[in-house]
């Protein structure tokens, strides 16, 4: 099972959106049958079957192991990944392009930048798994409280010198490029 996996294509996501779907998919957390999932969630096994079916042909959902019981062979799915992120792509073949909007300090550019992130890293945790290796990634995550808006300017203007000091120093065109991408929003009040 992959820690998470990024959703590429709308029949997909229109199938893992789908509330039962959704639900099987939660539960399958843990390895069961669609007997056992249908006595865990309350829905007929015929019916649970038919949505695991929907779900395997969507690789959202993999086979855990086989057990036979007399004549009977029992197969035991599992999720294929414990999260998942459905991806711009999924909605539309070229998602919000960044490089469509001018206004760099609005929320539209942020938002089509992090769907450019998830798309990019999507393709390739996948590229990464298929072929057995580690993708190496960096993470900054951290919370700041600006006083003013002139602070958080003061904090922009620092930011950006220093980010274009360290590109410059490190930067070499003949290394692997990879994509720096820093951004700060206000953080949503926490609802109820």
């Amino acid at each position: 099972m992959r820690d998470i996996e990024v959703i590429e294509s709308a029949e997909a996501a229109t199938t893992a959106l789908d509330p039962v779907r959704a639900r099987l998919l939660a539960e399958l957390a843990v390895p069961a049958s669609a007997a056992g999932l249908a006595a865990r969630v309350g829905i007929a096994r015929q019916r649970v079957n038919y949505h695991l079916k929907a779900l395997e042909s969507h690789g959202l959902v993999e086979l855990f192991e086989e057990r036979r019981h007399g004549g009977i062979t029992e197969r035991l799915l599992r999720a294929s990944a414990a999260a998942y992120v459905v991806s711009p792509a999924a909605v539309s073949a070229s998602g919000a392009d960044p490089g469509a909007n001018d206004d760099h300090l609005s929320a539209a550019y942020l938002v089509a930048l992090a769907g450019r992130l998830v798309r990019e890293v999507g393709v390739l945790v996948r590229r990464a798994g298929a072929s057995g290796t580690r993708l190496p990634t960096l993470t900054i995550d951290t919370q700041i409280g600006f006083r003013s808006a002139a602070d958080r300017a003061a904090f922009a203007d620092e930011l950006t010198a220093a980010v274009i000091d360290l590109a410059a120093r490190y930067h070499h065109d003949d290394g692997r490029p990879h994509r720096l991408l820093v951004a700060a929003h206000p953080l949503p009040e926490e609802q109820p």
